[in-house]
């Protein structure tokens, strides 16, 4: 296989022998590729490819996907479960039991002295989804504790609450082969040759076949940017007011769908009175986008037949990331772009599973869209798990977000960590360090004894990676497909799911709940749970082996679906009817409000972040595996080169960049991908740049502003930046 212009060089994929294939879903974006391993007559795992008749990615990988059989012997697994009295201590390799016991022990140790909610939970988007709903049966059934989050509040919390603002449930209403049928495209925040270059390579070949205007809404040049027919770059953070003026548009020239509004919403009068307080000149002096162009792009949407708009962290990562989605959605809504082809509001989730920790986890409620604010969804859970409703709380506890402020304030006294390094990913990382120190228990289950949080560990529970477990994920479109189980696990290590039920046995209600002994047993249950009238989230109709033929299948897909039929519902919301108490989606007045750490004179640029292709989150897979790391190793920052000019910066030279929180070492990068006022930092890289980043949270979702903040820049000696620079890269 060969990549690149065949006389420079290109770079050569040399074939393997491979003597039998197993099929599976990729663990690392939400894409949901489905991907073939294969296997050497010695059983070893030795290469990827993409699965040529599955409809998501149709035979074609990204560079992630193709290297990501090297995941399994990659440095830094961990085979055996650790313990310690002290983070000041070494740990001692101990058994399976010696490990879960402590666990446990402390765990009821400290609810016991200091409340039920002492104890906290963090889990992932990365979990196999029969293991968050195994995780979610243990905490919310037997642990007990209503701290209990999962990092995806990091990344698709606003969309979340959007969604639910908007239409009364969680679920992306669209799917990939919208982009065939729409007849403009537009996309906040979203960089998908780097972020999803799958889903990409779906967008540009729909393009090909059929070119439709796509407007790119960033203040960076991405890639995508650079492939789109307008660019619109904004000012940091101010989305909802472009949203707003370019619905004061369509308002005001009668370019909206009044009929749609009128079956189908509610609020439309307090929205547009809001709307109105935007119009394009005074908008433009905010979000930095002149009133003609305001004008322009908001006809192009709003004339065209279908029109879809999609995002991914460039509005969720914002204070004002929830009312963000809630202003695509009031501008879908009032154009009539919802439940048709071509017509919608996509979020592209971030980690491979995150739709499956938001679908079963039970972090921010019950399995399936449940609530634990609705009594009726406490009793339904409580009898088919057989213990008694009270043991629920009548709402949800805090976030991850907000867990790292109450160990502060000694409310959290303990933590268990499940596949997540808030040690890199969570913003003000010193204030992330001191607050671990005060933790009088922690336990990092992951697939990496080195990652590194656990430096803060008193107990170590070493995971099975991907294919050495099996069960099912959720891509972004709501497409569940299936890993199946290749490998054994990597010495002793444990799936998540057998983790987790050992553990259950541990706790007083594990004698009344039952957990099932196989994945499969699991995925049953959720089928059972997702039965009932009404029900979006409907998985009834599904079994593995149906997933695995029809190479995943799209909920809702019911047990009455007819036999042989494996497609489920492309699209939610095609009658009209939505998941709120009259059926109709809310129309949200969004105002305004800039709380922003701006630039200012001791401070002059804008700290940005976000991914590129090569890794994926903290770099604890990526990071390992040289074929994807030799393209990134460094830390670097992205900057225009008038300023490099002006502050003295030259190419390839390393600086310091700092805020108001610490600062960070990294290489300077010159381009004009950046305006003159602004940085950006790849998010992946360890003690880098989340000890600069502010994290002021979403009032609606508590999710971090990872990319608005201020920073500054300044030279170094470039022998002592090289040192150090050597020694992060060690692994």
């Amino acid at each position: 296989m060969l990549f690149g212009r065949r006389k420079r060089k290109p770079i050569k994929i040399p074939q393997k022998d491979v003597a039998e294939w197993k099929y599976t879903t990729c663990n690392y974006c939400s894409t949901g590729c489905a991907i073939e391993i294969g296997l050497d007559n010695d059983g070893k795992l030795v290469t990827s490819r993409g699965v040529a008749d599955a409809d998501v990615n149709r035979g074609k990988l990204c560079i992630k996907g193709l290297l990501e059989h090297d995941l399994f012997d990659s440095p830094g697994r961990g085979s055996e479960p650790l313990l310690r009295s002290s983070i000041h201590k070494g740990f001692e390799t101990v058994s399976w039991d010696a490990a879960l016991d402590k666990t446990a022990e402390k765990i009821k140790e400290i609810q016991a002295k200091y409340g039920r909610d002492s104890f906290a939970v963090v889990s992932t988007g990365q979990l196999l989804t029969e293991e968050f709903y195994t995780l979610g049966k243990l905490v919310r059934g037997c642990i007990g504790t209503n701290n209990y989050d999962g990092n995806t509040t990091l990344c698709m919390a606003s969309a979340v609450s959007g969604y639910k603002r908007s239409f009364g449930s969680d679920g992306p209403p669209g799917c990939y082969e919208d982009f065939e049928h729409t007849d403009c495209f537009m996309a906040f925040g979203s960089n998908l040759p780097e972020q999803h270059p799958i889903i990409y390579w779906r967008l540009k070949e729909a393009r090909e076949k059929r070119h439709f205007p796509m407007i790119v809404i960033d203040p960076r040049v991405t890639m995508l940017a650079q492939w789109a027919d307008i660019h619109l770059p904004i000012t940091p953070g101010t989305d909802t007011v472009l949203l707003n003026s370019m619905m004061y548009v369509i308002i005001n020239e009668g370019l909206q769908d009044n009929a749609y509004i009128e079956a189908h919403t509610t609020g439309y009068e307090e929205m547009k009175a809001v709307v109105m307080d935007y119009d394009p000149k005074s908008a433009q002096k905010i979000c930095g986008i002149d009133e003609d162009t305001i004008r322009h792009v908001a006809r192009i949407y709003a004339k065209a037949d279908s029109a879809m708009s999609i995002w991914t962290m460039g509005i969720n990562q914002s204070t004002h990331g929830s009312d963000g989605v809630c202003s695509i959605n009031n501008i879908n809504l009032i154009t009539g772009n919802i439940g048709k082809p071509g017509g919608t509001s996509l979020s592209i989730t971030g980690q491979c599973n995150a739709m499956g920790t938001r679908e079963w986890s039970s972090c921010s409620g019950l399995p399936g869209y449940r609530f634990l604010e609705n009594e009726e969804h406490r009793e339904q859970i409580a009898d088919f798990w057989g213990i008694d409703s009270e043991f629920f709380p009548e709402k949800v506890g805090l976030k991850q977000t907000d867990i790292f402020p109450a160990i502060e304030t000694g409310q959290i006294k303990g933590l268990w960590l499940v596949a997540t390094n808030p040690l890199t990913s969570m913003a003000n990382q010193a204030r992330i360090r001191k607050a671990m120190e005060g933790l009088e228990f922690v336990v990092v289950q992951d697939v990496y004894e080195d990652v590194e949080t656990v430096e803060y560990a008193h107990a170590y529970l070493p995971a099975s990676v991907w294919a050495e477990k099996e069960g099912c994920h959720t891509n972004t479109e709501r497409r569940v497909n299936i890993t199946r189980n290749t490998l054994p696990s990597y010495g002793n290590s444990k799936p998540d799911f057998q983790i987790f039920n050992e553990m259950s046995t541990r706790f007083e209600n594990s004698k009344k709940i039952v957990f099932p002994a196989t994945p499969e047993g699991a995925f049953n249950e959720m089928r059972e749970l997702s039965k009932g009238q009404g029900r979006t989230l409907d998985i009834s109709g599904m079994t593995y082996d149906k997933i695995e033929t029809a190479r995943g299948i799209q909920w809702p897909f019911s047990e009455d679906t007819e036999d042989g039929e494996l497609k489920g519902a492309q699209r939610l919301y095609t009658d009209g009817k939505f998941q709120t108490p009259n059926g109709k989606a809310n129309l949200i007045p969004v105002r305004f409000f800039n709380n922003n750490e701006c630039p200012d004179d001791d401070y002059p640029f804008w700290l940005n972040s976000g991914r590129i292709v090569e890794h994926f989150h903290t770099r604890t897979r990526t990071g390992k595996i040289g074929n994807i790391n030799k393209f990134s190793p460094t830390p670097y920052m992205e900057i225009n080169p008038d300023a490099a000019a002006e502050l003295g910066i030259e190419s390839m030279q390393y600086v310091r960049i700092l805020s108001r929180r610490g600062d960070a070492i990294v290489m300077a990068q010159l381009t004009q991908r950046v305006s003159r006022d602004m940085v950006f930092i790849p998010f992946h890289y360890h003690d880098c740049v989340n000890r600069l980043t502010l994290g002021l949270l979403d009032p609606y979702s508590r999710q971090p502003a990872f990319k608005q903040c201020a920073a500054r820049i300044e030279l170094i000696d470039q022998k002592e930046a090289a040192k150090l620079n050597l020694e992060r890269r060690t692994f």
